[in-house]
């Protein structure tokens, strides 16, 4: 399939700004449920050595939300629709995103944790190939996200292993 380039001039800012929107609600949910916890539960449980300092999370999410809403917008740009099989795996994986915050840090469930956060990997995967049929760029813009999601599966793993 080929690329298509999207011409400032033709953005749809309304959907935009509808990416924005959904994709910070899931950003905003699962920090609601993270940050109460950083400094408290979190700073006194075991974490592995490889564990990132806790200022590294913030700006990484910001790129890794702005990769989504850009990778979503082209997305539906190309397809015109929001409610596509492509899309519909896009808003559950941002439901998986949120849900694996408020079962690791909100209830400190750290084994289903980590399975749900397998299924995220599975899912973003899965968004990845949809999204890369209908638009390359669309589909490259989400690796970051799997590589940072694989990441904090091997993290959320150690976490429960030595917990």
């Amino acid at each position: 399939m080929q690329v298509k380039n999207v011409e400032f001039s033709s953005i749809d800012l309304k959907m935009m700004l509808f990416y924005f929107v959904i994709v910070f609600i899931s950003g905003f949910t699962g920090s609601y449920f993270t940050f109460p916890k950083i400094q408290g539960w979190y700073a006194g449980i075991n974490k592995p050595w490889f564990n990132p300092p806790n200022w590294i999370f913030s700006p990484v999410w910001t790129f890794l939300y702005l990769a989504m809403i850009a990778s979503a917008y082209l997305v539906y740009k190309t397809q015109g629709s929001l409610t596509s099989r492509e899309m519909v795996v896009f808003y559950i994986q941002l439901i998986l995103n949120s849900l694996w915050s408020i079962l690791f840090f909100g209830f400190n469930l750290l084994f289903l944790s980590f399975i749900e956060i397998i299924i995220l990997d599975l899912t973003i995967l899965l968004m990845i190939v949809l999204f890369a049929k209908i638009d390359k760029i669309a589909g490259y813009l989400q690796i970051p996200y799997l590589l940072w999601v694989t990441f904090a599966s091997i993290l959320t793993l150690n976490v429960w292993l030595l917990n």
